[in-house]
């Protein structure tokens, strides 16, 4: 056999290694970006896409109707929120958990200290706008005594709200429907949780593919030398690029349990980091995901915002009522007893919306936040492996079957270049 057969031959094993690394680099970058959908529109197709096979509408894009392309994860961000609610945050422990944990006492102290600074502001507004005469006549010693007795009802009245917050709040939050809606519209956190949890079996999944690329390539080269046909080389580029990408993957999540075969143990490489996984996922959920504010964002503004206002301003009524003391009557008679209900309901309504003004506030949330992270990290460390690694591995699951079809394309590629390169 000549040199340059010698050459063709042990070149195919380091060519088909470059092939699986450069197949598993490129696949890393298909599988984030572009975070957002990047592609045009077909008038009809998101119609005809629910007729479409399953595999088929698992592609970015299409059952919304385009044709172009958004990175595997970034475009499964509401089946990944959903699946960690499933498999993951809700087996951490339910609403009322964490809002326990969240020390309510804590947070209603909050709401007092920077309420109390805005009780002139909201009676000055709401009687200006109800009652402006009266209000203009009222003499200043009068007005400082509304004041002071709406401040004196404050801590009352705040502890009252945050324990039916508790009470109710399995009623007030779906914590499935708040992720959901944070990853949908944050579609580059999903990519942050991935990358950043199993930062260190992406790595390796991409030196894996030159790995086995390697090795497959061996074989390969053996059939090469024995069967002369020309298109063996790209049949089993296709080969090999699908069984690298499906092998790489393979490692980092499976087994599931552990197998042992003697001294040898099988593990998948993410789950044998279960503990220090845990601690990296608890810090980004409880950082930008199951935030306080978050919550408050979702108490006030999902589709049960409105039975936390009336909740709210139901609880606020009766404090204007008691500040008005022994007056409350002869009021009621000099404005009238609908003018009377029309005050009090504007003071409750606007005084509501500041009762959740620390569950709004940055710093607060972020001090808070340290409870989440620790209740979390211990939870996530306590999952079955199986419900943890579903936990990460949601955002891939259905679209790996492209990474897997990407490996062959580019495996018989790699088939061809090496032919053009090498000859037959």
């Amino acid at each position: 056999m000549s040199t340059s057969d010698w050459l063709k031959l042990v070149s195919i094993p380091f060519f088909t290694g470059a092939i699986g690394w450069l197949i598993n680099w490129t696949g890393l970058i298909m599988l984030f970006n572009p975070v957002r959908f990047h592609g045009f529109r077909i008038p009809g197709l998101q119609e005809l896409s629910t007729l479409l096979p399953r595999k088929l509408q698992e592609v970015p894009g299409i059952m919304q109707g385009g044709i172009g392309w958004q990175g595997i994860v970034p475009a499964r961000a509401a089946k990944m929120g959903s699946i960690s609610v499933d498999k993951a945050i809700a087996k951490l422990g339910t609403p009322a958990e964490f809002y326990r944990q969240l020390e309510p006492d804590e947070i209603a102290e909050h709401i007092v200290s920077l309420f109390r600074a805005e009780v002139p502001a909201i009676v000055d507004r709401t009687m200006r706008r109800e009652q402006p005469g009266l209000w203009q006549n009222l003499p200043p010693r009068a007005k400082q005594a509304v004041y002071g007795r709406v401040r004196e009802q404050l801590p009352g009245i705040v502890r009252q709200i945050t324990d039916e917050i508790g009470e109710y709040i399995d009623q007030l939050l779906d914590p499935k429907l708040m992720v959901i809606d944070h990853f949908q519209r944050n579609p580059a956190l999903v990519n942050r949780i991935f990358r950043d949890v199993g930062k260190k079996e992406l790595r390796l999944m991409v030196n894996f593919g030159f790995l086995f690329g390697f090795l497959f390539g061996i074989p390969v080269a053996v059939l090469v030398h024995f069967v002369h046909q020309w298109w063996l080389l790209p049949v089993l580029g296709v080969i090999v690029g699908w069984v690298t990408n499906l092998l790489g993957m393979w490692v980092i999540f499976e087994p599931v349990d552990v197998r042992r075969f003697g001294p040898f143990k099988l593990h998948g490489l993410f789950l044998r980091r279960q503990d220090e996984v845990a601690d990296v996922y608890a810090g980004i959920i409880a950082d930008d995901v199951v935030t306080l504010e978050n919550i408050g964002n979702f108490l006030l503004e999902g589709p049960r915002g409105d039975r936390t206002r009336q909740m709210l301003e139901e609880a606020m009524g009766p404090a204007i009522d008691r500040a008005a003391g022994p007056a409350r009557a002869a009021v009621r008679v000099a404005v009238g007893a609908r003018e009377y209900d029309s005050i009090r309901e504007s003071v409750a309504q606007e005084a509501a919306g500041y009762t959740m003004t620390p569950f709004r506030d940055p710093e607060f949330s972020r001090r808070q936040s340290d409870k989440i992270r620790k209740l979390f990290a211990a939870r996530t460390r306590e999952l079955p492996s199986r419900d943890f690694v579903e936990m990460l591995r949601a955002a891939s699951k259905g679209g790996e079957w492209m990474l897997y079809l990407y490996g062959a394309v580019m495996g018989m590629a790699g088939g061809f270049i090496h032919l053009a390169i090498f000859g037959v």
